[in-house]
């Protein structure tokens, strides 16, 4: 019946945390649903891009980069044809896989046209650029007439409403419903066809590309954090390659001067490109550190774009994949139930904050290695879901734990008031009147100091008890007479209870002639208020059980110290208290005298007021409270505790 009752309890448990916690989950799901949340998680996808470690540089690709001194040097803009058969002329010479050339070329540039052209036509590894999709003016930009269709690519890009580039258009079709190929393809297409790798469609998507085994996975309307995302045409994830330095750059005056090896261009690609801030080529990504925030060279996104396909053919670099979209749904509720566990197992709100923390870290660090190996997943709803259930209930612990540190104290003011009611209408008004009888007497009796004593010293206890009762206060009153600053070294609060608690008139404390004491340090960095308190408490108690029952005790030792990785409050006499009793159990049978002094032992263990605010103490502390026979006669009580910082304490 038990066991039934607590199932109940905690059923009962799970349906008050987890019905806000599934509303939220819902809640957040919704948001992702409707695109709420699609700009943060593609700005942490950028983030996370970014954050991977650097990568060594691709060197099948070289950037020729016509920099802002090259157009002051030609005085004019855009570059000569002549200026650009030129760096053909020169490029050729190192024997390149293919050259593209990142320039539109549709009208003629004089001077020069004529030798550009007939340039074209003789070279077969030349790539060329043209605009296949309209503006929002309807304009096209068309390539080079001298070239073949086979050796033009299209430079369109696909931008989301940030204005960021995250995705690599491959192949669309243009106005007239001609299928065209990107820039980016038909370079990575002639470099592998000299690998003897042709480029062919999917096999798990008929409508991929395809070069060998590597399938170029397509963007889909809902992919990842892309929510009802223009999918036109086919597109894959960039997946940019990480570093200060991805690819080699070379100047147009580099080149012109010969001042290359001719290593670096030999087999390789060369794209030829305007790096000039106010040639306007520039593109927009999060996960690049450009030269400015968020800006790169339209030329370095393309290498970019190619690096990708070559590095995923040839050295099986991943490329950005994503999860079904019912895994990723389930991956956020999995870690939205985690935040409403953690408020129904960790009922604590320092453990529910810890446990939360660790829950966020290791999500976070889950999805960074999801992306170190190519992986998109759920991270901001994840965390969405994780963290408002792990706050929400942290919130609602912190205000039940609050309350019912309320309700003690007042229920504890009120046991304290009803208690000393129940002594002032009672004993005390007894003693009161026994005071009045005896003080009447012609001859006082000798016990009346002791009545008189007595009942200034109920009296003082009810007030100590009261200031007592706020948990928070930061003094504690010994007897009447003494206020002790709990904010004071421990070793010094405990010397000073030591001393006050030996001056009560208490019979057995009278007889002790030799007191062995030692008060070293403690570490109280992990130690409370209340905890010190309690200490305080124990050995006086400790000391006046020592006072009430050791009899005929000569000699007390009081040790406060570090014992390896333990403190310890040791109180020791030599009194025939009940433990010491245990000589009179000697007999013939030693082993049913060992069996009665622990029979003996664990009832007094277990018996008292003391002993149980002892026990709890020890509980507090995370340590142990023991009470056994001193050798050869007398008692020991010992509170250990550890002295380093216990986790979610």
């Amino acid at each position: 019946m038990g066991a039934f009752s607590a199932i109940k309890t905690e059923i009962a448990t799970w349906r008050r945390g987890a019905l806000p916690g599934l509303i939220v989950i819902i809640g957040v799901m919704i948001a992702r649903l409707t695109g709420s949340l699609q700009f943060l998680e593609l700005v942490t996808f950028d983030r996370f891009l970014q954050l991977r470690p650097p990568e060594p540089m691709d060197d099948r690709i070289v950037i020729v980069g016509i920099t802002e001194a090259d157009i002051q040097r030609t005085k004019a803009y855009p570059i000569p044809d002549r200026e650009i058969a030129n760096l053909l002329k020169r490029l050729q010479t190192y024997r390149p896989a293919a050259i593209g050339l990142d320039i539109v070329r549709d009208i003629p540039v004089e001077p020069g046209h004529a030798e550009l052209t007939s340039l074209f036509r003789a070279s077969q590894n030349v790539i060329g650029v043209e605009i296949a999709l309209p503006d929002r003016s309807d304009f096209i930009v068309a390539p080079p007439p001298a070239l073949s269709p086979e050796q033009v690519g299209f430079a369109d890009t696909v931008l989301d409403m940030d204005g960021y580039q995250r995705r690599s258009l491959l192949g669309t079709h243009n106005p007239q419903q001609e299928y065209r190929l990107s820039f980016t393809i038909r370079l990575a297409e002639r470099y592998l066809a000299k690998q003897g790798i042709e480029l062919e469609n999917g096999i798990r998507d008929a409508d991929a590309m395809r070069f060998g085994n590597t399938e170029l996975t397509r963007v889909q309307p809902n992919f990842g954090g892309y929510v009802r995302a223009d999918a036109g045409g086919n597109q894959i994830l960039l997946n940019v390659r990480s570093g200060a330095t991805p690819f080699r750059v070379l100047s147009l005056d580099q080149i012109q001067a010969g001042q290359v090896n001719p290593a670096w261009l030999r087999g390789r690609i060369v794209l030829i490109g305007v790096m000039s801030f106010s040639a306007k080529d520039l593109a927009s990504s999060g996960a690049i550190a450009g030269i400015n925030p968020g800006r790169v060279y339209g030329v370095e996104m393309q290498a970019h774009a190619i690096s990708q396909i070559l590095s995923a053919v040839l050295d099986r670099r991943p490329l950005l994949w994503v999860w079904h979209e019912g895994w990723e749904y389930g991956w956020i509720v999995a870690w939205g139930l985690l935040g409403i566990s953690l408020g129904v197992f960790l009922q604590s709100p320092w453990k529910m904050l810890f446990g939360l923390g660790v829950a966020v870290a290791s999500l976070i660090g889950l999805c960074y290695g999801f992306m170190l190996i190519g992986g998109w997943v759920p991270v901001v709803p994840a965390l969405l879901v994780l963290s408002l259930n792990g706050i929400g209930l942290t919130a609602a612990l912190f205000y039940r734990h609050e309350q019912e540190l309320r309700l003690r104290l007042e229920e504890r003011q009120f046991a304290i008031e009803q208690t000393f009611n129940a002594i002032h209408s009672g004993p005390l008004q007894t003693l009161v009147g026994v005071l009045r009888k005896a003080q009447g007497e012609q001859t006082p009796p000798p016990f009346l100091p002791d009545l008189q004593r007595l009942s200034l010293e109920l009296r003082a206890i009810y007030g100590s008890v009261q200031r007592e009762a706020i948990a928070d206060e930061t003094h504690l009153q010994m007897g009447s007479a003494i206020e002790l600053a709990l904010q004071a070294p421990l070793h010094e609060l405990l010397y000073t209870v030591y001393c006050n608690t030996l001056e009560q008139e208490l019979p057995y404390l009278k007889t002790i002639e030799h007191k062995i004491v030692q008060f070293d340090p403690l570490n109280t960095s992990h130690l409370r208020l209340e905890h010190k308190r309690g200490l305080c408490r124990f050995l006086e108690e400790a000391l006046c059980n020592v006072g009430k029952h050791a009899i005929g005790a000569t000699r007390l030792t009081v040790i406060c110290t570090q014992e390896e990785n333990q403190q310890v409050i040791r109180v020791m006499d030599n009194g025939t208290g009940k433990l010491s009793d245990t000589k009179t159990l000697r007999s013939a049978e030693p082993d049913r005298d060992r069996e009665a002094v622990q029979d003996l032992n664990a009832k007094i263990q277990s018996s008292g007021l003391g002993t149980q605010l002892a026990k709890n103490l020890a509980k507090q502390l995370g340590g142990t409270f023991r009470r056994y026979p001193n050798q050869p006669r007398g008692t020991v009580c010992e509170l250990m505790w550890s002295a380093k910082r216990r986790w979610l304490w």
